[in-house]
């Protein structure tokens, strides 16, 4: 299993990851050292274990959020479907009554024509 350093706050951590995430936990490691560090700048030195704290709070807000606006967007994506598929049946119903329709007016020709042909 791969073995990235990263380092966050001045501290260098080894952490273990799957084939293929190094550069993806490299990347992440660096967001967390950037929020640290913007923390620090906000509320000085307040202790390493609180900037942490309020690194992950502030990352999980953020991950909510965006979990919430992904079930806003499902139901939305829901509903549209739900119309299509109701718009889609209105439409097979219509063109069900259209061919009822023509073949009404074919049958209709059709009389029409014998009656014309019998005239003769």
């Amino acid at each position: 299993m791969p073995q990235v350093v990263v380092s966050i706050d001045g501290k260098t951590f080894r952490m273990a990851c799957a084939e293929g995430e190094e550069a993806h936990l490299s990347g992440l490691a660096q967001e967390v050292d950037a929020r640290v560090n913007e923390l620090r700048k906000s509320f000085g030195e307040i202790g390493d274990q609180r900037l942490v704290v309020m690194a992950a709070i502030m990352a999980t807000d953020e991950l909510s959020e965006q979990r919430r606006r992904v079930a806003a967007l499902e139901q939305s994506l829901a509903e549209t479907e739900r119309a299509h598929q109701d718009a889609l049946r209105r439409a097979e119903a219509g063109e069900e009554r259209l061919v009822a329709h023509l073949d009404a007016i074919s049958d209709a020709i059709d009389r029409a024509a014998g009656r014309l042909g019998g005239q003769s």
